[in-house]
């Protein structure tokens, strides 16, 4: 994973809680505990990401989007605030 990139960066607990699920789910199924590599598991967590990602990424970008004009608008009232 690219550390630098924020949208990741905030899309990994989400994704470690798909992983989670799908390792209950399965180990449901089979009556065991299975390992996050599994392939049984790995398939369900890429057909999860495959369904929701896009929409996991634009609430994300909006998510980011919000934060980044509050502190344009926290600067910027900042600034007319010092001119004043």
């Amino acid at each position: 994973m690219n550390a630098s990139d924020p949208v990741l960066t905030r899309q990994f607990p989400l994704i470690q809680k798909i992983f989670d699920d799908e390792m209950w789910f399965e180990g449901e199924r089979r009556g065991h505990a299975v390992h996050r590599d599994d392939p049984v598991v790995r398939e369900k967590v890429c057909c999860v990401i495959l369904r929701m990602g896009g929409e996991m990424r634009a609430q994300v970008m909006r998510e980011l989007a919000a934060e980044r004009l509050r502190h344009v608008e926290s600067v910027d009232c900042g600034a007319r605030h010092a001119a004043a």
